[in-house]
């Protein structure tokens, strides 16, 4: 077993030093996004921040919910975080502290250019979970009205899920040993524990966690659901009972869409919805 662990960890450090011949990453927006001059109107008084997943970027993950948001008449907006020297186009891999501060310097940003006082945000695994550190740690709450998060890693995976998106992605599992945001993303870490101690959630902010059965990176399922004041839990089968979107199709999957375009106009729930459950 201690000589698998050394052959994978020397093939993960090869993975990224390979990546240092590689192009450098470019910021490139998804459709509809960080249009700077678009400005909130009075049925769309919030921006929305549009944050992806582990080894993902804004591009990729976006390319298809962003146009949407942008047709449905928010204004848009997207960033590429997380990003290691030398890891080629892989985002999110990097700190999720330093990653979540990224997210705030952000987030500052788009309310100084459109003058909004406050964001929503939909984000994707990581980028589902991240937020909430900086909500909780980072004054994060005085800015967003809600965070929507789509098969979000709220309280962390196994390895082996880390190691199956890495399959999905088309990457050698073996990257995720020298991804520090996956070891934090492990059930039961030292970030883990930080970031859901004393209660999932904070106050003020509306909660909404859109699950899948079909989830093969954030295992179990259910371990993506939030308790607390104002939270909603969807499971995506109780919608589309046939839906069989993984945790990569669901970026795709217009059923989703759907519920994030309706979470996004939703009044504020103040019902602590269960695992599975939904209520109002």
């Amino acid at each position: 077993m201690q000589l698998r662990a050394v052959v994978s960890a020397v093939i993960g450090a090869l993975l990224v030093f390979s990546a240092l011949t590689a192009p450098a990453y470019a910021d490139i927006s998804p459709p509809g996004a960080n249009i700077w001059a678009c400005k909130p109107s009075p049925l769309r008084p919030r921006p929305v921040v549009l944050v992806h997943g582990t080894f993902e970027d804004m591009a990729s993950n976006w390319g298809t919910l962003s146009p949407k948001l942008k047709a449905g008449g928010h204004c848009v907006f997207a960033l590429n975080y997380g990003h290691l020297r030398g890891t080629g186009p892989l985002q999110a891999m990097g700190d999720i502290a330093q990653s979540a501060q990224q997210l705030s310097d952000f987030v500052d940003k788009v309310l100084t250019e459109t003058g909004a006082s406050k964001v929503d945000l939909v984000g994707h695994s990581q980028g589902g979970m991240m937020p909430r550190y900086y909500l909780k740690f980072l004054k994060g709450a005085e800015k967003v009205h809600r965070l929507i998060g789509i098969t979000p890693s709220n309280h962390g995976t196994s390895a082996l899920g880390l190691a199956n998106l890495a399959r999905l992605l088309g990457l050698d599992p073996a990257v995720a040993l020298v991804c520090q945001a996956c070891r934090q993303q492990i059930t039961d870490s030292d970030f883990m524990k930080k970031l859901n101690d004393g209660g999932d959630t904070v106050p003020g902010v509306n909660y909404t966690v859109i699950a899948t059965k079909f989830d093969m990176v954030v295992t179990p399922y259910t371990s993506s659901f939030l308790t607390g004041d104002s939270v909603k839990n969807i499971l995506l089968q109780d919608r589309a009972p046939f839906d069989l979107s993984g945790h990569i199709a669901v970026n795709f999957d217009p059923v989703v869409h759907q519920i994030v375009l309706n979470e996004l106009d939703a009044l504020p729930n103040p019902l602590a919805v269960t695992h599975g459950n939904e209520l109002g």
